[in-house]
């Protein structure tokens, strides 16, 4: 929603021209106050240990993709706050896509995925995105179960903020749970003195809201007896009316926002008072009474947010710029302005394992779309969020909202979201902290890309305010000689680095007079300047519960689908192995195969082996930090994850592999910090006789020379940045065309994922994908955004 209008009152509300304590107050908020969210997608909802998650992450400033920010850290807990791993995403347009793999290993609970930018560490971090994903495990001793748990409360919210004697009010009831809210709900109204005739009764819209209208009267004690379908009931207080104030009531429709102000015993009755509206944090309405009145009303056109949906920030403030009242508001309720996919053709087959299509117009606006289509078996409850409920819901507010995606469905009850907003209130700024002048410190600064400290060293000494040469290398690409001057503390700044490639870091200094230049003396250390954030607040509640396990444990469905995919995909890559291992039969011995003779034993000789020869052959290993970076996504089925030390773990089909050095048994902190230069060969031993999986490291021996670092070399005057986190390759299908008895049953649930389709001229966007062997119609999402970051959003089921 980009180009938002400030509309100025022009009737007996006259527009404000002094520059009042609240006029400051709104420019302390346009300058000091912006602020991101996050929306995370993942391509299912639960997942079984072994997994990988697939995730697209949309980050936003207000209702526009954010220009603020383009790195996003996404990091996955256990319920014990332990990080198990995270990912630096390289954000375009404030869009970034990544994965994370899943041990087989890991316990059955429910796990938190974070996502944050740097920029948003300045504010509080209730307003980072806690995703809980529940993850099941056969093996596991418990087991993950629905909690039935009936604790709520409620509370009750009068329209504005105010109560007043002799006023008709709008009161909105909102119930809180922190597992399960009940299903259904009602009460009444009553007063203490007479409690048998309600004043008023309702009945709960949906799990979370209420609302109901009534006349209070001063001197009378009112009270709520609420009651769910289970028989709970609970009894709360209503406010005490009051002899004076303001009374509001607002009205949200298709031509915009009326609101009607009615003051009761004020002393200079409404004159003076101010209403403003924000949209986010930026003002979009402003207007002042000049006149002795005691109502106002008006209408606020759409155009304060050029037509588009909207949370609005209505505030009134009385002659001395005191907050009097204030409502949320949503502009435009049931009319969406969302625009669909244009599909211009599509061949869709029921039948197993069939080639599937959908294509979309190559003349559309849109250009790049996130897709996501899943197996749809008729049964799928409505999902809970959304990318409409995060952009104009849950991502800027803090308390917890029963499938808030309800609200911007095309079922979708407006009272029930006006009376959700009433209950609701803006927290992302205090209106006494910014009419005091008070502003948020803002200790990290928005930067593009990645920004590194340099710091080099010569003869054990801190080259201050000194000339140096950096050579950088990206992955196997070229050098590139830069030249540096240090500062004062002798730190060189690389700022603006963008790569998912390994970016190798020499230092060189020029010769001193009569002396030849060496890098033996020299020594180099680079840190990022932005690094993740520690997690210190709570995980949300959830409805789920750990109890212990019986004998015969049972498993979700879609559960047990996703571990037979699994066995699936190590039954395929087994099956390419074997073709691998008979195109090699009748081949001559090669060097590398001499060398494996020469370095293994007995024990660790194996046909079902994958072979790394750096002798003979130039691996291209120099930009790696160490082998284990360097082995990621070379072998098939070997996959890493970090652990707490920041070192890559190898993991073989899902299970963690054992890790040798010259046959001996060892860990990855000792393989981290061995020289890439000193390493003759590596092996990766899959599920092979009594060493099982294992990735087996062999250093050089005798004369033995490593051909890569011929050309070049590793030593104390190199450091390594690893830079983005590079997304894996979604497979567009699983099975082996070639032998598809091999796979005996294809249950996958996630058909197809493709954060980053596409239209260019030469290629138009066209969705491709397998069919398992059970979907008969199929559930499809496409989002997407325009140069103008309108919203495409389309969820259908298609057979």
């Amino acid at each position: 929603m980009k180009n938002m209008l400030c509309v100025l009152l022009l009737s007996a509300i006259q527009p404000v021209m002094a520059q009042t304590k609240l006029e400051k107050a709104i420019t302390n908020l346009e300058d000091h106050y912006e602020q991101e969210k996050v929306y995370l997608l993942t391509d299912k909802s639960q997942y079984a240990a072994g997994d990988k998650i697939w995730f697209k992450s949309f980050v936003f400033d207000g209702y526009n993709r954010s220009a603020l920010s383009t790195t996003l850290f996404v990091e996955l807990y256990n319920s014990d706050k332990k990080l198990i791993d995270w990912k630096t995403v390289l954000l375009t347009n404030g869009e970034g896509s990544g994965d994370f793999q899943l041990k087989e290993d890991l316990p059955e609970q429910v796990y938190f995925v974070r996502a944050y930018t740097p920029y948003m560490t300045n504010f509080s971090e209730d307003f980072q995105i806690v995703k809980a994903l529940p993850v099941y495990n056969p093996n596991s001793k418990e087991s993950l179960v629905i909690s039935k748990s009936s604790d709520w409360s409620a509370k009750a919210f009068p329209e504005g903020g105010t109560f007043i004697n002799g006023m008709p009010a709008k009161v909105a009831v909102r119930v809180s749970a922190g597992t399960s809210f009940p299903e259904s709900w009602s009460g009444k109204v009553i007063d203490t003195q007479n409690p048998k005739t309600p004043v008023a009764t309702f009945k709960s819209f949906d799990k979370n809201v209420a609302s109901f209208k009534m006349t209070p009267a001063s001197g009378k004690k009112y009270q709520a007896v609420i009651q769910d379908n289970t028989g709970k009931s609970q009894t709360i207080d209503l406010p005490q009316a009051s002899e004076n104030g303001l009374s509001i009531e607002v009205n949200s429709s298709k031509e915009g926002i009326k609101y009607t102000l009615k003051g009761v015993n004020l002393k200079q009755q409404l004159q003076g008072y101010k209403i403003v509206g924000f949209i986010n944090n930026h003002l979009a309405y402003r207007a002042n009474i000049n006149h002795l009145t005691n109502e106002a009303s008006s209408l606020i056109p759409t155009k304060v947010s050029n037509g588009a949906n909207a949370v609005f920030q209505l505030a009134v403030f009385d002659e001395q710029d005191n907050l009097v009242a204030q409502r949320l508001c949503f502009l435009r309720p049931g009319n969406l302005k969302i625009e669909k996919a244009e599909i211009v053709g599509q061949s869709l087959k029921p039948t197993p394992r069939a080639f599937n299509s959908i294509d979309l117009s190559p003349e559309s606006y849109f250009k790049n779309y996130t897709v996501l289509v899943s197996e749809d078996n008729g049964t799928q409850s409505p999902e809970e969020e959304n990318i409409l409920s995060a952009l104009w819901l849950t991502g800027d507010f803090t308390s917890k909202i029963d499938s808030p995606a309800q609200y911007f469905s095309k079922t979708a009850n407006t009272e029930a979201l006006d009376a959700l907003l009433i209950s609701e209130t803006w927290k992302r700024f205090d209106w006494n902290s910014v009419l005091s002048g008070a502003a948020p410190a803002i200790k990290t600064v928005s930067q593009p890309f990645l920004s590194y400290r340099v710091k080099p060293i010569k003869n054990n000494a801190l080259l201050v305010n000194s000339t140096v040469n950096l050579v950088l290398r990206a992955g196997k690409g070229d050098p590139v000689i830069n030249q540096f001057q240090t500062d004062q503390n002798g730190y060189v700044y690389l700022n603006n680095i963008n790569t998912d490639q390994p970016l190798n870091v020499s230092l060189f200094v020029n010769a001193e007079k009569d002396k030849d230049a060496s890098s033996d003396n020299l020594f180099v250390t680079v840190e990022p300047l932005v690094n993740p954030a520690p997690f210190t607040g709570n995980f949300p509640a959830t409805k789920y519960t750990l109890v212990k396990s019986g004998e015969n444990k049972t498993l979700p469905p879609s559960i047990a689908k996703a571990i037979n995919t699994q066995k699936n995909i190590k039954k395929k890559e087994s099956n390419d192995i074997q073709i691998q291992e008979v195109a090699l039969v009748g081949k001559k011995k090669d060097p590398k195969e001499e060398l494996d003779k020469q370095l293994s034993t007995g024990m660790f000789s194996s046909v079902n082996a994958t072979v790394f020869d750096f002798v003979n052959e130039d691996q291209h290993a120099a930009g790696s930090m160490n082998i284990l970076d360097w082995l990621q996504g070379r072998a098939a089925g070997l996959t890493f994850q970090r652990n707490n030390s920041g070192v890559n773990v190898p993991y073989i089909r899902g299970q963690l592999a054992k890790l040798f050095l010259d046959e001996i048994q060892t860990d990855p902190t000792m393989i981290a910090s061995l020289p890439i230069d000193n390493i003759a060969m590596v092996k990766i031993i899959k599920g092979s006789g009594l060493i099982g999986d294992a990735v087996a490291i062999y250093t050089m021996k005798g004369n033995m020379k490593s051909k890569s670092t011929k050309k070049e070399t590793n030593s104390n005057n190199t450091a390594v940045i690893k830079g983005y986190d590079r997304p894996s390759e979604f497979p567009i299908e699983m099975i082996d065309e070639d032998a598809p008895q091999k796979i005996e049953s294809d249950t996958r649930e996630t058909l197809y994922w493709n954060p980053n389709l596409f239209d260019s001229d030469y290629v138009p966007p066209r969705i491709k994908f397998f069919n398992n062997d059970s979907a008969k119609q199929f559930k499809v999402l496409i989002i997407s955004f325009d140069e103008d970051d309108n919203l495409l959003f389309d969820q259908q089921i298609m057979k």
